[in-house]
């Protein structure tokens, strides 16, 4: 949200309404680069769940605090080795007409649609760093409750069941407000082209609102 917030703020109070190609990336760099840390934290804690639930009496062994640091790190470099040549290949694209943005910050999918010259390369690197996080990380995530489902109800009672319902609702929670915000507007560029600015606008805010305004209500409430 930090990372959108200088051009929202700006549109709404001062209606300014341009922005550089180079302050564009930026943006795009902080955006895009913390979203998809984001989506890594949310399998290191799907992981942490898994290993609580089916094997507690090793997890401080198995999550030590230099492994949960080399987590940390393995997070930050992804992204940032996915962001980068993504945002690479914005600065040869040659935009040749007006160029209005739907949303009011810099979105990748948005951004490319504006270019006259030939986005195939662009396109395929999004396809590859769409496949290496999301398709990657969802699988990972659903997989952890698959074996936590499976290990529960081979021991476990129904209170027990309970119990490890109530530990992994906050992370399931957490999972929904993220993936399904961030589907719905990836959906909406894919297959909405004839829909409505505002749609894509309203679209572009949810993403961006709605994960940090949920995530404290949904810990608070597991808390």
């Amino acid at each position: 949200t930090i990372s959108t917030m200088s051009t929202t703020l700006a549109v709404l109070w001062f209606n300014a309404r341009e922005i550089s190609l180079n302050s564009c990336i930026i943006q795009m760099f902080f955006l895009h680069g913390f979203t998809i840390m984001e989506s890594g934290v949310l399998v290191a804690m799907a992981f942490d769940r898994y290993v609580a639930i089916c094997d507690p009496l090793r997890y401080t062994i198995i999550l030590t605090s230099s492994r949960i640091i080399q987590m940390g790190f393995l997070i930050i470099i992804r992204s940032v080795v996915l962001i980068v040549p993504l945002l690479l290949l914005l600065k040869p694209l040659y935009f040749c007409r007006e160029n209005v943005l739907s949303h009011s910050y810099c979105y990748h999918p948005d951004v490319i649609k504006l270019a006259c010259s030939d986005t195939w390369a662009n396109s395929i690197c999004g396809l590859i760093d769409l496949i290496l996080t999301t398709g990657v990380d969802t699988p990972c995530i659903v997989l952890s409750y698959i074996l936590i489902i499976r290990s529960v109800f081979g021991i476990a009672s129904p209170k027990e069941w309970h119990k490890v319902f109530s530990t992994c609702v906050s992370h399931i929670g957490a999972v929904a407000v993220f993936y399904i915000p961030l589907t719905s507007l990836s959906l909406v560029h894919r297959y909405g082209r004839s829909a409505p600015k505002v749609v894509l606008s309203m679209m572009a805010n949810i993403y961006l609102l709605l994960p940090p305004v949920l995530n404290p209500v949904v810990y608070r409430i597991k808390t």
